[in-house]
């Protein structure tokens, strides 16, 4: 069983995704050591793991979503990666916040279960921790054809260069 014992994260962090974990893994019978882990790090696997279910659009919602669009869309610009995605790291376990955008059709009861079955065993396999909780808050349905949020977010990029 492995425990985690929280660091203080570098004076250069640039603020709670930098936050990190470290995981003691002598008593997993592997060689002596300790492996840190960062909030962001667990963020990814929790976006990644549930961006491979069928049925998840995206993530995000509202504004946060929009200006996500237009900044994908601007040369040199890099989007965030856990956009829609928070994490809660403790000594121990952890608690992920998703916000998606679903596709019309899907059921969403169904959709949610496999979302949380896929992100539990992701993090808790690269990362040792024991997922307690993921509360999933779905904030659009994705319609076929209807990309105005979209096409706005194309507008608005092709102004900004």
């Amino acid at each position: 069983m492995s425990t985690t014992t929280p660091t203080t994260p570098p004076s250069d962090a640039a603020g709670p995704a930098d936050q990190r974990s470290t995981v003691d893994v002598r008593a997993a019978g592997v060689e002596p050591g300790r492996t840190t882990v960062a909030d962001v790090v667990v963020q990814k696997i929790a976006g990644r793991a549930a961006s491979e279910i069928s049925g998840v659009h995206g993530f995000g919602g509202g504004a946060g979503r929009t200006f996500g669009a237009i900044t994908e869309r601007i040369p040199g610009a890099r989007a965030t990666a856990g956009r829609g995605v928070t994490v809660e790291v403790g000594e121990k376990q952890a608690a992920i916040d998703l916000d998606i955008v679903v596709e019309y059709g899907v059921p969403i009861a169904a959709l949610t279960q496999a979302i949380r079955r896929n992100v539990t065993g992701a993090v808790e396999q690269m990362t040792g921790l024991e997922v307690v909780e993921i509360n999933i808050n779905v904030n659009d349905v994705y319609l076929p054809g209807d990309d105005a949020a979209g096409t706005t977010a194309a507008a608005l990029a092709a102004r900004v260069r």
